[in-house]
């Protein structure tokens, strides 16, 4: 029993290890994001509540809701990312799936 329960820790530990691989894998990376971003900056203020063009995006994704009514989540800011909207350009076939994996990971640290 006990040799079956090491087993059974071993490959437990195994899975979990591959799962942390995996998550980090498809996460972005905040610093690419940031650059990313510069485009954003000249409309979107990252660290003040100053509206420019477009609403500041300071704490987006702590806000109850974002200007259209909707949650901020991954999927919704997103949609917005990709179809723009309200004047903002979409930047679905501006952004590459890379560009757009780090600037969602920057925006998570605003």
């Amino acid at each position: 029993m006990k040799g079956f329960r090491s087993a059974l820790a071993c490959a437990a530990a195994t899975v979990l290890g591959a799962g942390l691989l995996a998550a980090q894998k498809g996460a972005g990376d905040v610093a690419k994001g940031k650059e990313v971003f510069e485009q954003c900056a000249v409309c979107h203020s990252p660290d003040t509540d100053e509206k420019k063009m477009g609403p500041s995006l300071k704490g987006l994704f702590k806000k109850a809701k974002m200007t259209n009514g909707k949650k901020p989540t991954d999927a919704t800011v997103g949609a917005v990312i990709d179809a723009g909207g309200n004047g903002m350009p979409g930047y679905k076939d501006i952004l590459s799936a890379d560009e757009r994996k780090h600037l969602m990971a920057y925006l998570k640290t605003l």
